[in-house]
């Protein structure tokens, strides 16, 4: 009994990379970095509203479905349960980036049979929701209409479909997917759905699925407890669009905080190891919500123009603020980051100095933390901490002592704030663009 009640230090740790903000943080160039040498690179959560961006020899590849570890011909790529699978828009996102290079993808890519699938009709209904949301309360959420939220509430709902009902008997599948479109039909009667021929473009699908579909969770296991791998995972959307922890209801609809790995992967916390944070060095936000340090001002729109700020996914234009380190501070008090990747700090380039707010207070009254209420976020000023711009550029600098001491200061700044040390330093698009501090 002696070698069984001695406590087994877990073998392979999977090392994660979450976005820290309103995501658009370009987690995509952090995972990439890592899954340079990863042998499994996983997604555990969200759908193909997440999008990231990935240069490789001057080739710009989007991801919004498949991990970006699929550029690595020697990684295995896995979709776990916890994603929503939107099967055109993942065949159709391969087919994009065959064109483009990407080639042997099949061979490189895994899915979990737990994972549920986001239909036709989800998307249409995002859309319908979205609309009724805009004339009823003038307020829609500013969802990316790829039917997430609708899949995500068919899961909760018990009515959902996974990939495992795809791909055993077709006809068992047929019933409970025309029940399933019934019943959004009879919720939304003007919805737009031809439930015959998505069946048809199903069965199809259900063929090119059937070899990438395995068992998740005996998946993950032997690959955490087997030969020693690098096993990297990918968040998607960021901690402050967490679906608990996020500024709700202006949030996406799974949880993008650490606490996703596990229940989206299958895997014991005790398999968690390193969690690094992306941050970009200003904060942006798209869509509506609460914005406590945004710059409705020549500030924002120089951030806007210069760190080119529009979505991968839906091209809507980003608004632009201060970096905002009572948000980063909360991130990290959910996520308990090991490190940060600090990211795009080149777009401060030009300015003379730079603001980063570091305490909130609503009616002169200090708030101890970052508020749950949305009314009072909108509501809160902030405390500004006014630091020296350094007015060069930073985009060929490829160690930190070659950066300009005001850039130094203001890493070390927010290292000292945050209590978390800065890994790596981003001033520019491509791979040798990440300035690596230890």
């Amino acid at each position: 009994f002696g070698s069984l009640r001695t406590p087994k230090e877990p073998r392979n740790k999977v090392t994660v990379v979450l976005g820290a903000q309103w995501g658009d943080e370009g987690k995509g160039k952090v995972v990439d970095l890592l899954a340079m040498d990863a042998d499994l690179v996983c997604r555990c959560q969200g759908g193909n509203n997440a999008g990231h961006t990935v240069v490789v020899d001057s080739v710009e590849y989007d991801f919004h479905l498949l991990p970006s570890g699929v550029l690595n011909k020697k990684a295995v790529s896995f979709i776990g349960n916890g994603v929503v699978i939107h099967l055109p828009g993942l065949f159709e996102e391969a087919e994009k980036n065959l064109q483009k290079g990407l080639e042997g993808w099949e061979e490189r890519l895994k899915i979990s049979d737990r994972a549920h699938i986001v239909f036709n009709f989800h998307q249409a209904v995002d859309g319908i929701q979205e609309q009724q949301r805009q004339l009823q309360a003038g307020k829609n959420l500013g969802t990316t209409k790829k039917g997430i939220g609708p899949a995500y509430s068919s899961k909760a709902a018990r009515n959902g479909l996974r990939v495992c009902d795809l791909v055993s008997d077709f006809t068992v599948f047929e019933e409970k997917f025309r029940v399933l479109a019934e019943h959004f039909l009879t919720m939304y009667p003007n919805l737009n759905v031809d439930i015959d021929n998505e069946l048809q473009q199903l069965k199809e699908y259900a063929e090119r699925l059937r070899p990438l579909v395995t068992d998740g969770v005996y998946f993950m296991h032997k690959a955490l407890t087997g030969p020693s791998k690098k096993i990297l995972v990918e968040g998607a959307n960021a901690a402050l669009l967490d679906i608990d922890f996020g500024t709700y209801p202006f949030v996406t609809s799974s949880n993008c905080t650490v606490g996703g790995v596990c229940t989206g992967l299958g895997v014991p916390p005790s398999y968690v190891g390193r969690v690094y944070g992306v941050v970009k060095a200003y904060t942006t936000r798209v869509g509506v919500g609460a914005f406590p340090t945004e710059q409705d001002n020549e500030v924002g729109n120089l951030l806007q123009s210069r760190g080119r700020e529009f979505g991968v996914t839906t091209d809507r234009q980003r608004r632009c603020g201060w970096l905002d380190l009572i948000l980063v501070r909360y991130a990290h008090m959910v996520n308990g980051f090991t490190a940060i990747a600090l990211t795009k700090l080149d777009i401060l380039d030009t300015l003379s100095e730079i603001k980063v707010g570091v305490a909130y207070s609503v009616d002169d009254e200090p708030l101890p933390s970052f508020p749950a209420n949305m009314d009072v976020l909108t509501r809160v000023s902030v405390k500004y901490e006014t630091l020296p711009g350094w007015c060069c550029s930073t985009e060929d600098v490829r160690c930190f002592e070659e950066l300009p001491p005001q850039a130094q200061s203001y890493i070390r700044f927010i290292e000292d704030f945050l209590q978390v040390p800065v890994k790596w330093v981003g001033v520019g698009k491509s791979r040798e663009s990440m300035i690596k501090l230890f």
